[in-house]
């Protein structure tokens, strides 16, 4: 992997609980990305780290079906030819997409993934435990993306974020 984007250029999209987008393709006026993707084509991109080290790939993303929020990416690291990866429950929030590269950025260290909790292909935790939910976005030092102050953003483009009442708030 060549250059590393610059931390502080990170867009303020991890504000309001969604990845950050960095790269110059940002917007190109063609399709739909990647402010607005569709899921499938994100599984299976690689995960690196801010010196460019190899921490895995995508292998899921995780909908938290009653916010209508992404809740976690599903990460698949170490292993050989699939055999024996761990998985990890990754904040969605906790990660960077990397247009240039094409690749998203998870700011921790390798050594600190080996350490991070894990699980694997036939014993997936339980993440609508809030207990772990919580313990899981402190250990990656994102912000819960239920958190409440979340809900006061509003965002026009979603029925959340619209207010049904008043037909010209548009």
């Amino acid at each position: 992997m060549s250059t590393r984007t610059n931390p502080s250029s990170i867009t303020a999209a991890r504000a309001v609980g969604g990845a950050s987008i960095v790269g110059a393709e940002r917007h190109n006026g063609d399709g739909p990305g990647p402010q607005v993707m569709d899921a499938a084509t994100l599984k299976g991109d690689s995960v690196v780290n801010d010196q460019g080290d190899d921490l895995g790939k995508i292998e899921a993303i995780m909908l938290d079906v009653t916010t209508g929020r992404i809740a976690y990416a599903v990460l698949s690291f170490g292993g050989f030819l699939g055999m024996g990866n761990k998985l990890f429950a990754i904040p969605w929030s906790a990660l960077t997409l990397d247009t240039d590269q094409k690749c998203f950025i998870l700011n921790v260290a390798k050594e600190r993934l080996d350490n991070a909790p894990g699980f694997d292909k036939d014993h997936w935790p339980s993440m609508a435990d809030a207990a772990w939910a919580t313990n899981l976005h402190t250990y990656y030092s994102a912000r819960p993306y239920w958190d409440d102050s979340l809900r006061s953003s509003e965002d026009r483009r979603t029925s959340a974020g619209s207010d049904a009442r008043d037909p010209d708030a548009y």
